[in-house]
C-alpha cells in the first residue's frame, strides 16, 4: 500500500479578495473541512487598491491543493487564489528571538552563530537581547536550532511566509483586467 505521507509537499497559496469581514474565515474553513493543517498564514494589502493578499502555506498532495484553490476561488468575495511550489515562488520570512544577554556574553559559539547566519541584534539590556533574522524559512529554521542547542533563546517568534511569484507578470492584474473587460461588455 502507497504511503500517503510520501505524496505531501508543502505548497503556498496565494489568495486574492476583496476587503471584506469575514473572508479569512470563509479560506480556513475550506482547510479545515479536509483537515489541513495551515503551516503558516500571512494576510496583508495587495498592490492593488480594495484587495488584500492571504499567503497560506500547508502540507498535502497536489490533487488536494488543486482542490482547495478551486473551493477558495469559488468564494463571493475571493477575486483569484493559486497554488506554488517553492520553486515558482520568492518566499521570505522575519524571525525574533529574545536571548539570555548573560549567555550572549559569557558563550562566544552564540556570537558566532548569529554572526554565520547574517542576523541582527537590535536590542540589548543586561537580562536579554533581541536579534531579528530575516530569510527563507530554511535559514530561519536552521538559526532556531542552532540557538536552542546553546540554550540561550528565552522567546522565539517568526512570521507566517510572505512570496511573489516569478512569474513576468501578475496573474491577478491579468484576471482583473479581463472581468472588467467582461462587466464593460455586460453594462453595454
Amino acid at each position: 500500500m502507497k504511503n500517503l505521507d510520501m505524496d505531501k509537499k508543502l505548497y503556498t497559496i496565494i489568495v486574492h479578495s476583496e476587503n471584506v469581514a469575514g473572508v479569512l474565515n470563509q479560506v480556513t474553513a475550506v482547510f479545515t473541512r479536509r483537515q489541513i493543517n495551515i503551516e503558516s498564514l500571512n494576510v496583508s494589502a495587495s498592490s492593488i487598491p480594495g484587495v488584500h493578499k492571504y499567503t497560506i502555506t500547508a502540507w498535502t498532495d497536489p490533487d488536494t491543493m488543486e482542490k482547495v484553490a478551486k473551493q477558495i476561488s469559488k468564494k463571493i468575495d475571493v477575486v483569484q487564489a493559486q497554488y506554488f511550489t517553492d520553486d515558482n515562488i520568492f518566499q521570505y520570512e522575519i524571525a525574533l528571538y529574545k536571548l539570555k544577554t548573560s549567555v550572549l556574553e559569557s558563550n562566544k559559539e552564540v556570537s558566532k552563530v548569529i554572526r554565520r547566519s547574517g542576523a541582527r541584534i537590535v536590542e540589548v539590556n543586561s537580562v536579554y537581547s533581541i536579534l531579528v533574522k530575516d530569510g527563507l524559512s530554511s535559514e530561519i529554521t536552521d538559526l532556531d536550532d542552532q540557538l536552542m542547542q546553546l540554550d540561550c533563546v528565552l522567546q522565539f517568534v517568526r512570521s507566517g511566509r510572505i512570496a511573489v511569484t516569478k512569474s513576468r507578470f501578475e496573474r491577478v492584474d491579468d484576471y482583473l483586467s479581463k472581468r472588467q473587460a467582461k462587466y464593460e461588455e455586460f453594462k453595454l
